[in-house]
Formats: structure tokens, C-alpha cells, sequence
């Protein structure tokens, strides 16, 4: 790793701690806090609202309208959403890690349909990097080769993260809710680490067979 690499993980250190006490002290804390006095499913309702705060924050931190801002902010409204309407602790529990399953669903259905939802989220992600990236990309997307890659991004993301909801909800039941609190970003963090590192080394086994053949963005920067 370079001495550039190292200088910018640290500046990205204190958004990532701010990350973690939003989607993981703060909830933990909050339900701890509320349970006692208010009862289980006020108590989630109230710890829900760090992490929602957050995606809002970033989202007008971004200040784009691209594929990606849109997927994070369905994301925010489906949060919301299933909150609506009340019930036990164990349905609200669920409720919102079904918006992590329909978005497992909106990426194996952009694949069944022929337009990998892969595409657009990373043309959205070169635009941020630069105009230049995002033109590569876009000319790269006219090859089939490319297109089959990213459907298979696509459909492995989808199902990774079906996975992630089918588990968590298995979680729901068989853990006490403050115990989930602990756990469930742990596995949400942890499945999303795990598909991250698998597309990079993916992309980049793709890049290396492609060679000059398919025009490719440049690599990501190495970890």
C-alpha cells in the first residue's frame, strides 16, 4: 500500500467512525435506553432514526441524481415505509429487512430482463469520479462481454443480498431484539464487505482477460 493509499484512509476515518455510531452504537444505545420506558416497538422505532438521518445526510452531501441516489433513496423511503402501521416488535423487525430483499429483487430482475441494474450503478459511481471514466464506461457497455459481466455482478449482488435478508430474518426469531441490534450490522457490514471484495477482484480478473479488446475503466485503487 502506498503512503497516498494511507493518507487517504485517514481522511476518510472520521466518516467511517460517524458511520459506524450512526448505523450501530446509537441504535444499540437508544433502544437500551427506551426499552424500559417506552416498550420494545417504540423503543426500535426510536433507534431507527440514527441510521435513517444518516442516509439522508449522505444522500444531500452527494447532491446528484443518478442511479445510485435513487436506489439509496428508495432505500430511505422503504425504511420509512415499514415503519408504517405499527405491530409487534417482531413484524416491524422485519418489515424493514424486507427493503433489503426488494432491492435483492430490483437487481435479479434488472438481470432477467436484460439491462443489469450493474450498468447504470457504475456509470452512476464514474460520473462522480469523472466525465473521462464515464465515457470509457459507456463505450465498454456497448460490448457483450461486458454486458454478460455485469449481469453476473448483477445477479450475484441480488442474490447476496437475498441471502442477507433470508438470514436476518431467521435473526429476527431466534434473537433477543437488543441482541439483534448487535448483530444484524454486523451482518449487513459483513455482507457487504464480502460482495465489495468480490466484485473488485472480479472486475479486475475481467479487465486482465478483456485486454485491449473491450475498452474498460481504469482499476479501482487498490486497498
Amino acid at each position: 500500500m502506498t503512503e497516498f493509499d494511507w493518507s487517504k484512509r485517514m481522511r476518510q476515518a472520521p466518516g467511517l467512525v460517524l458511520e459506524m455510531m450512526a448505523n450501530f452504537v446509537l441504535p444499540y444505545l437508544i433502544y437500551l435506553e427506551a426499552a424500559p420506558k417506552t416498550g420494545e416497538v417504540e423503543a426500535l422505532l426510536l433507534s431507527s432514526l440514527p441510521p435513517i438521518l444518516w442516509s439522508l445526510v449522505e444522500f444531500a452531501r452527494s447532491r446528484r441524481i443518478d442511479a445510485l441516489s435513487i436506489l439509496v433513496v428508495a432505500g430511505i423511503v422503504l425504511s420509512l415505509l415499514a415503519f408504517v402501521g405499527g405491530g409487534s416488535v417482531r413484524m416491524l423487525q422485519l418489515r424493514e429487512n424486507l427493503v433489503t430483499g426488494l432491492i435483492a429483487l430490483l437487481f435479479l430482475g434488472s438481470a432477467a430482463i436484460g439491462r443489469p441494474l450493474m450498468v447504470q450503478l457504475a456509470l452512476a459511481t464514474a460520473r462522480r469520479r469523472s466525465e473521462a471514466e464515464a465515457a470509457l464506461l459507456e463505450q465498454a457497455s456497448d460490448h457483450q462481454r461486458f454486458r454478460r459481466t455485469m449481469t453476473l455482478m448483477t445477479v450475484v449482488w441480488g442474490a447476496g443480498l437475498m441471502a442477507q435478508t433470508i438470514l436476518a430474518c431467521v435473526l429476527v426469531f431466534t434473537m433477543p431484539v437488543a441482541n439483534y441490534l448487535i448483530v444484524s450490522p454486523i451482518v449487513g457490514y459483513g455482507c457487504m464487505g464480502a460482495l465489495g471484495l468480490w466484485t473488485l477482484l472480479f472486475a479486475r480478473r475481467a479487465r486482465r482477460r478483456a485486454g485491449e479488446a473491450i475498452p474498460m475503466p481504469p482499476p479501482a485503487d487498490r486497498v
